[in-house]
């Protein structure tokens, strides 16, 4: 993850682990929303190391502060909760977050998941 201002360049704010049993997930494919305390919240469409599918790993839903870092609140587990979430994040004055999948669920095709705080 990363951000561009015009006087600093590009900074990078959070690297993930990677391919291979990453905790915190890899593949970051859709955008990240912010709340107004500079939270940022997304999703790893892999990683996670909790996916029970013959896939390798089924993702994250993340949360990266700007002073307690990294934290992830949701590991993909393949089946009911879903996995490889491909979407971006949205999230109401509750602050549930919302998203979804595209495997997992009752029919294997992906789910719409509600995440609570």
């Amino acid at each position: 993850m990363y951000e561009f201002s015009e006087t600093e360049g590009l900074t990078t704010l959070y690297s993930f682990g990677g391919a291979g049993g990453s905790l915190d997930g890899y593949g970051p494919f859709a955008g990240v929303i912010r709340d107004h305390d500079g939270n940022l919240y997304g999703t790893t469409l892999f990683g996670g190391g909790a996916c029970d599918r013959s896939w390798s790993e089924c993702g994250t839903i993340f949360k990266l502060s700007p002073t307690a870092g990294m934290t992830i609140l949701y590991r993909f587990d393949g089946f009911n909760g879903g996995g490889s979430p491909w979407g971006n994040v949205i999230k109401d004055s509750a602050g549930n977050l919302y998203g979804t999948t595209s495997i997992g669920g009752d029919g294997g095709a992906g789910t719409v998941w509600k995440l609570t705080p």
